[in-house]
Order: C-alpha cells, then structure tokens, then sequence
C-alpha cells in the first residue's frame, strides 16, 4: 500500500473528482439522483485517499517532501509534472478533502436557482481538482494551471446560481483574480530565465536540474542566488500582487465582499474556506522561501496592508446591514492576521499564519452555512428585518453565536490560535526586519480584536436576540436545524473544539516543514578574497530568516544581503574564527 501511495496517492486525490465531473456531463441530466451519487461518491473516495495519505505520512519528517512524483510533462519548456505533499500543505489538502464532501451534503437540500444540480455539483467537483492540484504542485508551471483552475467554476458558481447581482460581483472577481494571475506568471516566467537550476543545493539529488527550470524545490534551495536584488524586488511583487489578490488583502480586497454577498451557500463556504488560502499559501511556499532577500524588503508593506486591513475590514463590518456581507468583511480582517504573521519572516509568525488558514476556513466557514440557511428561511439577510432565531430555531441560534464566539478569538476554540500567536509573534520579528515597526503593527492589530468583538456580538444580538419581527412571527417555512445541515455543519463545529484545545495537532505538523522553508540555502557568505564561509549561529545551526541574530545585520559588520551574497567585512582573526565554527571546531 505505501508503494502505491508513494506513486499514485496525490495524483488519484487530486483527479478522482474530476474523473466524477466527467461522469456527470456524460449523465442525463434528468437523473438528478444519479447526479447527487456520483458527486458524493467521487468526493468520498478522494477523501478516503486523503485519509490514507494522512495515516501514512513520516511524521517525523513533515519537513521533507513526501508521496514525491517526477515526470516528464511539458519538455520543451522543462516543465515536470511534480507533486509532493510536507507538514505545511497536508493540513490544508485535508481541509479541502473535508470541505467539499460537506458542502456537497449541504447542497442537496439547498440547490439555488436555476436548480440544475448535473452543472452546480460538476463545478464544484472541478473546482475541488484546482484546489487540491495548487496545494500539491512543485513545479511553478503546474502550480499555475491548477492555480488558474479554479477561477472559471467559481465564476460559474456566482454568475449562475448567484444572487441578484450575481453578473456584476462574478466579472469583477474574475477580472481581479485574472489580473493578478498575469503578474504572477510573469514572475515565474522571470524565474525560469533568471535563477539557475544548477545552483541548488538540492541539484545532485534531482535527476531533471537543469539551469532554466520551474521546479519548485531547486527554487527554494539556492537555485535563485544569482539574481540581483533589483530583479528580485521586482519579481516579489509581481507575486506579491498575484496572491495578494487572491488573499485578499487591502486594497486588493474589493472583489470579496460582492462575490460573498451574491454567491450561492455553497460557493461562499467553498471560497472562504479554502479559496481565499490559495493566495496565502503561494506566500509562504513560493514567494518568501524562492526569495528571501527580497521578502525581507517587501514585509513591511505587507505587515503594514495586514494592519490595515485589519482595521478597515472590522469597520466594514460595522457598517453593513446585510449579515452574509458583514461576514465577508470580516473575512478581510481575519485574513489580515495571517499576513501578518507571514510579515514577521519569523517559524513563529509563519506557524501561526497556517493555523490561522485553518481555523478561518473552518470558522467563517460555518457562518456562511448559516447564514445561507437563515436566508433559505427568512429569503433576506438584512439584519433590520431578522430577529429573534434563538425562539424560531433555538439550535441555530446557539450554533450562530457559537461561530461568533470563536470568530471574535475566545480562548479554548481554533480562532483564539489563529490571532493570538500572530500577534504575539509581531512583538519577535525577525533579526532583520525593525522590531519597533512589528511591535506598533502588534498594537493596531490587538485593536482589531477589539473590534472584532464588536461586530460580531453586534451581528448575534440583531438576528438571534429578542422577539421574532412580526413578519416573520408565525411564518411556518422558519424551521429549527434539518439532518442534511446536522451532517454538514457537525464536523466544522467539532474541529472548531478539538483545534481550540489542543492547537498542537496543526502546530507540530506545520513546523518542522515552515522551519526548512525559511532556511536561507540561497545565501552564500564568502569572504573578501572570494573563499566561501558556511554561516551558522552560536550554537552551530545553519542561519534561517528567523534566527539569524548576527549573521545577517549590519551593525554586526556583515552587509545583509548584498546580491544574494553576504560580503564578510571582517578582521582576519575573526575570518578565522568563523572558519572554526563552520567546521565545528
């Protein structure tokens, strides 16, 4: 089983579902029943490969990639279809493995209108393999296809079975996400012609490093050392803008709130819960470790449009009348901790960014599912007409304010993890970013908390407290919790618990693979006659991002950063001592 894991198990979890879309075209579309199984099948049977993928993953070893497949793909441009999965993408795979099956359940009492359920399950099932491929991909080239997947079904989703601006909130979502996608492949074009494959420390052990390459992990261990820090400023944005689009992150984040508001249930579950972590994923796993120098001259302007982010999202939220609206701002303020801590360049910041991933998607999640079937209910969601769900659908109610509770960060459920420690970690950024800087971005980033409390007790007391409104007093379609909600909505609110308890079931499988991506293996240190020095701390550990207290600041006499290179502007008897730690002497 774990040969054929190691050869076949990412690949057939990430195209199982789109083998059932093509099941499904090939269906009448009169067999409505037959649609229903064989989404529900197909989406099964992924997850039950992603279980398997879990139950055999080296634990310890998440750092490494793992169920590794190279083959030839696209020669000609020296693509690869590369796949791996380490202790940084399994969680968010499963997350996706989880999600889709739920909303799939959720969907059969819920079709929207015009029904159909032939195209609407198809879609998400194509919108599953995009998801699942970015997640996998380690080749730049692939990343991008299934990165670009997902755009079209998601289009769909909104443009058909929308609300009734569904046509304006899908083209302006498809032209922004389509935007950043230009940049971004302009970036890894630029990296296919710029860095050398060659250069990698990982070169002996890949078969296919060549010097003009897109694989992903030669870009991650050296391959981009020569490339001037002009260049790579320029190309860090150019990703920069690609996933921060995608993210959203202020003042990219416009698209959000109407594609939110005019998407079907399913669809706004689907975009909060894993969509949005496409953006944020590509930072950590392509954007920071392909270029470190660079991402230490662009983290300020990405803690800064956390922050703000932060702020501008909760005021947002306080502004809106509409409860699925407020619900998608306050997604661009949770999504602004996450950046955050990716902002800090710190294991600490970046462990807490994956885990903030997490507990959104699961949260903000579960809110969209409500506040989709209070609309199949009420048929509105503005917050001046509701009222009163806690005498109509007491169980409801609770589970809105439970979602609410752990959206704000109450201790002892998954949000609490996904903001505390990415704040706590701005207080410790990184030795070469400016500690005064991170710890202002940690006062205004507490404040949001504030705020956050704010808006989302705000939303619990206008639509669960009080009476019910006299519209809506003895309507008899207003209804407690149906079984198909029960089994869709009973695993976001037991992870929700299970990840508030003990946090340590995401952290100790994301650290050791976030601790390797940060490791600067691209940096060569030589000293001023050209001999190489190996640069390592005190205690004889290679320098990462995060620990490199001494080596890679000024004030210490070595200028950080100077092309890729640290020029050693030392006295000799210190070249020499340097010399002796690197050799463990």
């Amino acid at each position: 089983m774990e040969a054929f894991l190691d050869d076949w198990g990412l690949t057939l979890v990430t195209f199982i579902p789109l083998v059932g879309a093509l099941v499904m075209m090939a269906t009448p579309k009169e067999e409505e029943s037959a649609h229903k199984m064989i989404a529900l099948g197909t989406s099964l049977i992924a997850a039950v490969f992603g279980a398997l993928l879990l139950f055999n993953f080296d634990y310890g070893n998440a750092g490494d990639l793992q169920y590794v497949v190279d083959k030839d793909w696209i020669s000609v441009i020296n693509s690869r279809y590369i796949v791996g999965l380490d202790g940084m993408s399994l969680p968010l795979l499963i997350l996706t493995l989880g999600v889709v099956p739920l909303c799939i359940i959720y969907s059969f009492g819920h079709f929207p209108e015009p029904h159909n359920p032939k195209a609407f399950l198809s879609l998400i099932l194509v919108l599953q393999t995009g998801m699942l491929g970015s997640f996998i991909a380690q080749d730049l080239i692939l990343f991008f296809v299934f990165f670009e997947v997902v755009l079209l079904p998601m289009f769909f989703l909104i443009g058909v079975w929308g609300g009734d601006d569904r046509r304006y909130a899908s083209l302006k979502f498809f032209l922004y996400t389509l935007f950043g996608s230009a940049l971004m492949l302009v970036s890894f074009l630029a990296l296919f012609f710029l860095a050398d494959g060659t250069n990698s420390t990982m070169a002996g052990e890949v078969v296919s490093a060549t010097e003009r390459t897109f694989d992903m992990r030669l870009l991650s261990t050296g391959a981009t050392a020569g490339i001037a820090r002009s260049a790579q400023l320029w190309v860090f944005g150019g990703m920069f803008i690609g996933f921060g689009v995608k993210v959203p992150m202020f003042p990219f984040h416009t698209w959000l709130p109407d594609a939110h508001t005019q998407a079907p249930t399913v669809g706004s579950v689907i975009l909060a819960a894993v969509l949005l972590k496409l953006g944020t994923y590509g930072f950590v796993r392509i954007a920071i470790p392909f270029l470190p120098e660079a991402a230490a001259a662009w983290a300020p302007v990405i803690g800064l449009l956390a922050v703000i982010g932060i702020i501008y999202g909760a005021l947002g939220c306080l502004a809106q009348t509409d409860m699925k609206r407020l619900i998608a701002f306050s997604s661009v303020a949770h999504m602004g901790f996450v950046m955050l801590g990716i902002s800090t360049l710190t294991d600490f910041g970046i462990n807490a960014a994956i885990f903030g991933m997490i507990a959104h998607g699961l949260i903000t999640g579960m809110l969209f599912f409500v506040a989709g079937s209070m609309k199949d209910r009420y048929h509105t969601l503005d917050m001046g007409r509701l009222g009163g769900l806690l005498v109509q659908a007491p169980k409801m109610g609770w589970i809105l304010a439970f979602a609410a509770m752990a959206s704000l960060g109450l201790p002892g459920l998954a949000g609490f993890w996904g903001e505390f420690p990415a704040i706590l970690a701005s207080y410790n950024p990184a030795e070469i970013l400016n500690e005064s800087v991170w710890r202002g971005f940690m006062v205004v980033a507490a404040l949001g908390t504030v705020l956050a409390a704010g808006y989302l007790l705000w939303m619990v007391q206008k639509t669960a407290f009080g009476n019910p409104p006299e519209e809506f007093a003895s309507d008899p379609h207003i209804h407690d919790v149906t079984k198909i909600e029960w089994i869709s909505w009973t695993p976001f609110l037991a992870l929700i618990v299970v990840f508030g308890f003990y946090p340590n079931a995401i952290f100790d499988l994301t650290d050791d693979a976030v601790i390797a991506s940060l490791e600067v293996e691209s940096v060569v240190v030589v000293d001023i006659d050209g001999s190489p020095i190996e640069v390592v701390n005190a205690d004889g550990d290679i320098i990462t991002v995060a620990n490199s207290s001494g080596c890679l600041e000024q004030e210490d006499g070595i200028a950080c950063f100077n092309n890729n290179r640290i020029k050693a502007e030392r006295a000799a008897a210190e070249r020499l001592a340097s010399l002796e730690t690197a050799s463990g002497n």
